[in-house]
């Protein structure tokens, strides 16, 4: 029997800054509370074959699971949530703006 599909997120690489970004409705962002919930296996794929086919913009998109906590997307699997808060080397791109990372 087929899993029933849940929420997701178009996530990838930036090609150029190298860090993660989430897909929007009218492009990226690298904050994963504006990233488009795609709750639709047939959205989820169209999207994600679009992202893919931006080889000048982006590396290595994938859907991610999401749960959506009060209308903001939030990661299911630690690889995610690790993805989400940014490097984890020392502070720089999204840690820098973040006190308790």
């Amino acid at each position: 029997m087929a899993k029933p599909f849940s929420a997701k997120v178009v996530t990838a690489n930036d090609l150029l800054e190298g860090d993660v970004i989430y897909q929007t409705a009218d492009g990226w962002t690298r904050d994963l509370a504006q990233a488009e919930v795609l709750t639709d296996e047939a959205d989820a794929d169209i999207r994600l074959i679009d992202a893919s086919q931006q080889h000048s913009r982006v590396v290595g998109a994938y859907l991610a699971d999401i749960a959506n906590i009060n209308g903001t997307p939030s990661p299911v699997h630690f690889r995610e949530d690790f993805r989400a808060t940014g490097p984890s080397n020392y502070r720089h791109g999204k840690q820098e703006t973040q006190q308790d990372v």
